[in-house]
């Protein structure tokens, strides 16, 4: 039977370089990651909060059972080991989907980025660039994804996750650094609970900035899709959606 005649459809031809939809697949391994990531933030905020009440509990840190201060230094402790061995593939995980993203969204707006698809890992290793580069590849990802409005329409695409979640990713890391200085320089009682409590907001921000990075993720996967799919303006469901936000406020 030849080509002509031959009744099966045949799936369209992809063309080089153009977008395609990103993988659910990777996200999700990024989300669980983070979770994975914030739990044992959660579990560290525990082991700190009990030895805190060890040490304020029943005449202070002197006069606390030496059994159950014990307990609770161990256990601090475990939880420094577990957040030390998990933080690192959590890490790897969500840098390779940002790799991804950053290929996925390229296409959509190829003007839009001053640097190849490689600096989505690079930046995060160069020292001090690392603290904005990142964040400026996440930017440029997000307005990439954005849809286009239509003609005559007003729209003003929101950034809000972008910025919360590397707000918060930031500051959570910069308090935990000053977190470990003071502890490694600790010597008196009172010093060492104050450390105890610079880890605790520390760990209270690793868990915000988890949450955040999980929106912007999910949120990020799910424009890059339907810019992908649909094209580059916004479809009259996106108009209608954002129509009825708009009656709510």
């Amino acid at each position: 039977m030849s080509a002509s005649t031959d009744p099966r459809p045949h799936p369209r031809p992809t063309l080089p370089g153009a977008p395609t939809a990103a993988s659910h697949g990777l996200l999700a391994v990024a989300v669980a990651g983070l979770a994975l990531a914030a739990l044992s933030d959660l579990f560290s905020l525990f082991t700190e909060v009990r030895l805190r009440s060890v040490i304020d509990g029943d005449g202070g840190f002197a006069m606390a059972p030496q059994q159950e201060l014990d307990a609770a230094a161990s256990l601090y402790d475990t939880a420094a080991w577990f957040q030390a061995v998990v933080y690192l593939p959590c890490a790897i995980v969500f840098i390779v989907w940002f790799f991804q993203m950053r290929r996925k969204t390229g296409p959509l707006a190829p003007d839009r980025f001053r640097r190849g698809p490689g600096w989505a890992i690079g930046a995060w290793l160069v020292p001090l660039a690392n603290f904005w580069m990142p964040y400026r590849i996440a930017f440029d990802m997000w307005g990439a994804a954005t849809s286009l409005p239509a003609d005559g329409e007003r729209y003003r695409a929101r950034v809000w996750p972008v910025n919360l979640w590397w707000g918060l990713f930031v500051s959570s890391m910069l308090l935990n650094s000053y977190a470990g200085r003071n502890d490694a320089a600790a010597k008196t009682l009172t010093e060492i609970e104050e450390g105890v409590v610079l880890y605790m907001a520390a760990d209270v921000l690793h868990i915000l900035a988890a949450a955040a990075a999980v929106h912007f993720a999910v949120q990020l996967t799910s424009m890059q899709r339907l810019k992908a799919v649909e094209g580059p303006f916004r479809t009259a469901a996106a108009k209608d959606e954002s129509a009825a936000k708009n009656e709510l406020v």
